[in-house]
């Protein structure tokens, strides 16, 4: 059943059976504007996977493999993920302002319809404020590594960027309209599992979300209108 917020819910395929990711496409694609698929089901199935998902219902796949490479690397990824009508894509913003750039003057050259959106990454939903600091070496904190991360990417032409609800407010002052897309999105009562930083729904849009990233959530739920309720994305009613 659609549902208000259909075009916003992002469902992680957090498997490598593509059998299974089959099964949850065909079961949540009326509650869901996309799919998520990574290295889990590309690595082992290569990138005919889209295709499959595709055909088993998936309007728009958003393919979230990081790229973080030199810049021509990274366009090599980008026209790759072009030629099989992927809807957004992820990268990371620690590459740099030349890899930025060159991914999105591949993206430009396949045209509005077929054309990509970049998203950058900064830091890790799994990570803290100690590993930002002790481990990788940044005097900022989390949430101003992020916002000046997410500048530099949108400055350098992308789309917009990955954050947590956390910073999803702080990071959309600073960014316009650039677009949000938010993982780590649970029941406030539910389990974190390795996420760190995280929210429900209703959360992620009151601090500006475009695009909301649910996987065991949703994906583990035999009710889907229950599941997307308990995230505050659809009222009692529609549930």
């Amino acid at each position: 059943m659609p549902h208000k917020n259909k075009h916003r819910v992002i469902c992680a395929l957090d498997t490598g059976d593509l059998s299974e990711a089959i099964s949850t496409v065909h079961r949540l694609k009326d509650y869901c504007g996309a799919f998520k698929i990574g290295h889990g089901l590309t690595l082992p199935h290569g990138l005919d996977v889209i295709d499959r998902l595709q055909d088993a219902g998936a309007e728009r796949i958003f393919l979230d493999l990081k790229f973080h490479d030199i810049p021509s690397s990274v366009g090599i990824g980008v026209r790759e993920a072009a030629k099989r009508g992927v809807w957004m894509l992820t990268l990371h913003l620690s590459g740099g302002p030349a890899m930025m750039v060159a991914a999105v003057e591949e993206a430009k050259t396949h045209g509005a319809v077929q054309r990509p959106m970049l998203v950058g990454v900064s830091v890790l939903t799994s990570l803290n404020q100690h590993d930002l600091t002790d481990h990788l070496g940044s005097t900022r904190s989390i949430e101003d590594h992020m916002v000046y991360l997410s500048k530099l990417g949108v400055e350098c032409g992308l789309d917009g960027v990955v954050c947590s609800v956390h910073e999803a407010a702080a990071i959309r002052h600073e960014i316009g309209h650039g677009v949000i897309v938010t993982p780590g999105i649970r029941s406030v009562s539910g389990e974190t599992h390795d996420q760190t930083r995280i929210g429900d729904g209703q959360d992620a849009l009151d601090a500006g979300a475009d695009y909301l990233v649910i996987g065991r959530a949703l994906t583990a739920s035999s009710d889907p209108m229950a599941a997307l309720a308990s995230l505050r994305l659809v009222d009692s009613v529609e549930a």
